[in-house]
């Protein structure tokens, strides 16, 4: 008697468990042992635990993209709303970007909360400043390895608030998403991971939609530059993020928040001649503390904030691909927002190309093993069916014996 196999991807979230089925009594010379109420009991337990541990992680899941999604369009529309009285975007990325310094802080904080540990903030800072080198952390390390993730970081914000002076909320979200397929050409080239064809067409679409997307308005005035910047502003967050994975994809979470507040300590200390050469060039004239809108200052930058610790913390309490998804959900957020608020009227191709933008997006999320996947999913299917049609076939064939013998006729099997 044949055995017919099936092999199984395990899921994280679920335990597997082996269930032996006792033998009756007299085969093989062995007696069955009864089950007990208490197995049962704590077989029903396990599964009514395994089916709770599943639904909160599903739920929370989706609490996450939506907040990553929430955050997100908040920062976008926020900025829109500062630019209308304060059109001063370095000054609005350097003052963002120094309030990183808390991300250890609020990590502490939560460690501590969940752990209980009795560690001090210096012994912690201390143990995580381990991720510099065996020797803690030292001005040349600290210039060294904060420094071009600084000036990426501050690139990446800086022409994204640019682009916001040029295009809507909405197509400057949707190029945005670009980033997504230059990690992978970068990736594949710097970092030598697989190629994948499915992933080459998604940054192809991601090429075309941007192309679409300068050709809207015609290949001048502010669409294109509009459009230059935010591809820049991709350009430079995938750079970032392909360093990262570079040299600190094996750091955890204390080590990533003890990296992130030093960036956000090198940006206040060596970065705050920038603001201060454009305030005396008259480049961004700031005026006087009290004409500065506070509000929308703060809000920014806690938007801002929470968003960045959403998308490091999401990635280890949950799937990065959920972090993602968040990020992309922020292009109908704010296409919503412009359409119910700003009234902004958006033409075809733009629609088309933003469209296209997050079609290649949603295929660069296709995970590496997704072809055999899919093969085998077809395979099981058409192994499935061709089962059932044999049953049918020896059913019709013993419905017909049966009537053969009663009508008195024998078949006789050929050699």
């Amino acid at each position: 008697m044949k055995k017919h196999s099936a092999r199984v991807a395990p899921l994280s979230s679920y335990s597997t468990q082996v269930l032996t089925c006792p033998n009756s009594e007299g085969e093989d010379g062995s007696e069955s042992r009864p089950e007990t109420p208490g197995s049962d009991a704590s077989i029903e337990t396990r599964s009514y635990q395994t089916c709770a541990n599943t639904a909160l992680k599903v739920l929370g899941g989706l609490l996450m993209v939506l907040c990553v999604s929430s955050s997100w369009v908040g920062t976008t529309q926020v900025v829109k709303l500062t630019f209308q009285s304060f059109s001063c975007p370095f000054f609005i990325s350097w003052f963002s970007s120094n309030w990183n310094i808390l991300f250890f802080p609020i990590y502490y904080s939560g460690h501590v909360f969940v752990t209980g540990e009795k560690q001090t903030p210096i012994q912690k800072f201390r143990e995580c400043s381990k991720l510099f080198g065996e020797d803690g952390i030292t001005l040349k390390l600290f210039i060294k390895r904060t420094a071009p993730f600084s000036i990426l970081w501050t690139l990446t914000n800086y022409l994204y608030l640019l682009a916001l002076k040029k295009l809507t909320a909405t197509d400057v979200s949707a190029l945005y998403c670009c980033h997504k397929a230059f990690v992978f050409l970068l990736s594949w080239i710097v970092l030598k991971d697989r190629f994948m064809g499915v992933r080459i067409v998604a940054a192809i679409m991601a090429i075309t939609g941007i192309v679409m997307m300068a050709y809207a308005d015609g290949f001048h005035g502010d669409s294109f530059v509009g459009v230059a910047l935010a591809v820049g502003s991709a350009s430079t967050s995938a750079l970032y993020k392909v360093l990262f994975k570079m040299f600190l994809s094996s750091a955890n979470l204390g080590e990533v928040a003890h990296f992130l507040s030093t960036m956000g300590f090198f940006n206040l200390v060596f970065i705050s001649c920038v603001p201060l050469i454009l305030y005396f060039t008259r480049v961004e004239p700031l005026g006087s503390l009290s004409s500065l809108p506070w509000g929308y200052l703060f809000g920014l930058a806690g938007l801002w904030l929470v968003f960045n610790i959403l998308v490091h913390v999401g990635v280890v309490l949950t799937y990065p691909i959920l972090i993602s998804i968040g990020t992309l959900l922020s292009v109908p957020g704010n296409a919503a927002v412009d359409v119910l608020k700003h009234e902004v009227i958006f033409s075809v191709v733009r629609l088309a190309a933003t469209c296209i933008i997050c079609l290649g997006f949603l295929l660069l999320l296709l995970p590496e093993e997704w072809d055999s996947v899919t093969l085998q999913f077809f395979a099981n299917i058409a192994d499935k069916k061709s089962e059932e049609h044999g049953e049918e076939l020896t059913e019709s064939s013993g419905q017909t014996r049966s009537r053969s013998r009663a009508n008195g006729t024998v078949s006789i099997p050929l050699a």
